[in-house]
């Protein structure tokens, strides 16, 4: 009666997730000597690890004298719901030397969500492949943990072979099989395969929603969203919404990003963990940072991607040193920063050129952390020596790291030996660079204005050239701006909106007022041969400039004007910027190629360091 009794409450804590109330059971049969009679051991087991206590599972499946199959499933289990699928897959080796233990149905689908979770396809493969070899190959569970792995590691076609050989297709698999086309982008072939499932359920809709979001078709997924809701399918798992609130980042539509947290606030979720870890984004990346620090203030229990998400934000919006400041917080609370953590603090420390502590704390990841460096780490340092104007010990930190320089690495070096007017030295790297023969169009571009600044005319009709007959096309600069449920995309030069002699006067008139307060254009950004009218004629049509006219003749009187251009902002843009916001007397909030600007009465958030 006792056991059947503990049996209940252990299976009732697994599915209620209350670790403390684990902990005491387990005390308790320890006291009755009941720890390892029965089916106890496994289902404590089973308890530890739903309620995310891996450490505590682990130490009772060491301490078992005698291990069965639902031993091992249940442990590997626990690694993988606790998110650590190395783990998994390291303690799967000691299962075939555990008294002739083989793996089951219940091993494979544990080991195969590891592999997808370490989205490693060789060891996927492998573990495919003893699986084929078993006596559970017809098993269709573990097939649709391998629809999901080849999924998540970018195959959907070897996740359509597995889905067509699963004889009972069950709602994991379909909701699988829509992931797998809808993450690779093969928007077409997702809406088919969840047009013909037998049944819509909320996860088969985050599947595919939350796949397209994956793969850049942020438009599209807010319009299936919005078809889910009027299908009036029940939201009783917020991880669509965090999708949602992630296509929102992504196309910078703060009004709408507004809305979908009313809707989170409305089915309450607001307290979800990952869900506000998404709205801090959400908000830093629509460019109010103001409305990212609200969402973290107001949590009651942050993670490393909580602080981590607050630390990137302040720092691309320009304040590093509050960044900095919450990284000391984040260690005090005694939170282990991870590696993207580093990547927003070293870009910090880039954008404001504080060069001692941006090489002290990629130092400190390594000793204090043990984190070892990505090639991220590495171009987030050359970026913060070479904008410091610390060329040769940038030049010389690409020589010396463990990684082969990339064509994005070898180009942000040089348009810092551009900004810094190092001619010789930009030249010598342009010709290097050039040898490697490029492939991103704005490396050529990089290198034509090089060989322009050095007035070496011949080497820029060649780099057309080659452009030419490679097909290389620059890329249109473009700025958006959002004014609550309108939404406009200026193109540089762009003559035909429809309000365009009303841009064109106020931009006039604002012209007029910078060169009285002293304004001189700088035409040096304009290389090409043409008359100095001209090459003023061009800078007035800049898109980000016809955008913040726009706004200021659209929107309400007094608020803040948020742009997202394509390219960096160019350096006269950025004047005329500082200056608009100081006669018109309004925030203006770019977001650019690199970061983010606050222009705000004749200043720039970035100190014009960018």
């Amino acid at each position: 009666m006792l056991v059947s009794r503990y049996f209940r409450l252990l299976q009732q804590c697994a599915r209620r997730n209350t670790p403390n109330v684990a902990k005491t059971l387990h005390a308790q049969l320890l006291k009755n000597g009941l720890h390892r009679y029965g089916p106890l051991p496994n289902t404590l087991l089973d308890a530890y690890g739903k309620c995310g206590l891996p450490g505590d599972a682990f130490s009772l499946f060491e301490e078992m004298p005698h291990r069965d199959q639902v031993s091992w499933a249940s442990i590997l289990t626990a690694y993988n719901q606790a998110n650590l699928p190395r783990r998994t897959l390291s303690i799967s080796h000691a299962i075939l030397a555990d008294g002739g233990l083989w793996p089951d149905h219940f091993v494979y689908a544990s080991l195969v969500k590891a592999c997808a979770g370490l989205g490693s396809i060789r060891l996927g493969r492998q573990v495919h492949a003893s699986f084929l070899l078993s006596s559970f190959c017809e098993d269709d569970v573990t097939k649709s943990s391998l629809v999901d792995m080849y999924a998540k590691c970018g195959l959907p076609g070897d996740a359509r072979a597995v889905f067509d050989s699963i004889l009972a297709k069950n709602a994991v698999s379909w909701t699988a099989m829509v992931s797998a086309y809808a993450r690779s982008g093969l928007k077409s072939d997702a809406m088919a395969i969840f047009e013909s499932a037998p049944a819509r359920s909320l996860f088969s809709w985050t599947a595919l929603i939350s796949g397209l979001v994956q793969s850049g078709n942020n438009v599209d997924a807010f319009h299936l969203f919005i078809d889910m809701r009027r299908d009036g399918v029940d939201i009783v798992d917020p991880l669509v919404l965090s999708s949602i609130v992630g296509a929102c980042a992504n196309l910078a539509m703060l009004e709408l990003g507004k809305q979908i947290h009313g809707l989170v606030i409305l089915l309450g979720y607001e307290s979800c963990l990952f869900i506000s870890n998404a709205l801090i984004d959400m908000y830093a990346k629509c460019s109010d940072i103001l409305g990212a620090k609200d969402i973290f203030n107001g949590m009651n229990r942050r993670d490393v991607v909580s602080w981590t998400s607050i630390i990137v934000g302040t720092a691309q919006h320009g304040q590093a040193e509050e960044a900095l400041e919450l990284f000391d917080k984040m260690v005090s609370t005694r939170v282990k920063p991870n590696e993207v953590t580093f990547v927003g603090l070293i870009y910090a420390c880039s954008h404001v050129g504080l060069v001692d502590r941006g090489r002290g704390l990629f130092n400190s990841m390594i000793k204090d952390y043990g984190i070892t460096p990505s090639l991220q780490h590495y171009t987030c340092l050359l970026d913060l020596l070479s904008r410091s104007g610390h060329l040769d010990e940038a030049e010389n930190l690409i020589n010396q790291m463990p990684f082969q320089p990339d064509e994005p690495t070898w180009a942000a070096f040089l348009s810092a030996c551009k900004q810094h007017g190092k001619i010789e030295m930009a030249v010598r790297i342009a010709d290097g660079l050039l040898s490697l023969k490029p492939e991103d169009p704005s490396t050529y571009i990089l290198l034509s204005n090089i060989y322009a600044r050095a007035a070496m005319w011949d080497k820029v009709a060649n780099i057309r050239k080659l452009m030419t007959l490679m097909d290389v096309r620059k890329e249109p600069g473009y700025s958006c701006i959002d004014i609550g449920k309108e939404k406009q995309v200026f193109y540089a030069g762009e003559t035909i909106h429809p309000m365009k002699d009303e841009i064109f006067c106020l931009l006039s008139e604002l012209d007029a007022e910078m060169r009285r307060r002293g304004y001189v254009p700088d035409t040096s950004l304009v290389l090409h041969d043409m008359e100095q009218q001209e090459k003023e004629k061009q800078l007035f049509w800049h898109s980000e400039r016809l955008a913040v006219a726009y706004g200021l003749l659209k929107s309400v009187p007094g608020t803040v004007i948020r742009i997202v251009k394509n390219l960096r902002v160019c350096g006269d843009c950025h004047t005329v910027l500082k200056f608009i916001s100081a006669i018109v007397k309004r925030e203006i909030v770019v977001r650019d190629a690199n970061r983010y600007h606050h222009f705000k009465g004749g200043t720039c958030s970035c100190n014009d360091f960018w």
